[in-house]
């Protein structure tokens, strides 16, 4: 099957918010199977070496995921509130700076972590109150 059909298949069989959890959970997956090494790491050099390692990718992969929420976010056809879209935005602009933090080695990755958890919780129809339950 052809990139282009699988890509027509999926549009057909899940609804954008649908995909975009998906998305999300994957990258978050990555993430969270590699965060504790690198935030229990104490040194900076360290972190840079787990970074290099194969985190730094997973990073940019989820700060890709951010951007293009970001731009979405921005369409006049996005059916969002202006409000729940100046929130996203601001959170997205936060992974972006986050992000550069944690690849300069000075930040933690869990952050980002709960960040996706609370969003894909929202995707997933769940609010803050019944996912802390």
């Amino acid at each position: 099957m052809s990139v282009t059909a699988y890509k027509r298949t999926i549009s057909h069989t899940e609804a954008p918010r649908q995909i975009e959890r998906r998305i999300l959970a994957q990258v978050t997956s990555e993430l969270e199977s590699q965060y504790q090494a690198f935030d229990s790491a104490e040194r900076r050099l360290d972190r840079l070496q787990i970074l290099a390692d194969g985190l730094r990718h997973t990073l940019v992969k989820n700060q890709m995921v951010w951007s293009t929420f970001k731009m979405d976010l921005t369409e006049a056809e996005n059916g969002l509130t202006p409000e729940l879209k100046a929130t996203l935005i601001s959170i997205a602009l936060w992974v972006e700076s986050h992000t550069q933090g944690v690849l300069a080695g000075g930040k933690l990755v869990r952050p980002l972590i709960d960040i996706n958890r609370s969003i894909i919780d929202g995707l997933s129809g769940r609010s803050f109150e019944t996912a802390a339950e």
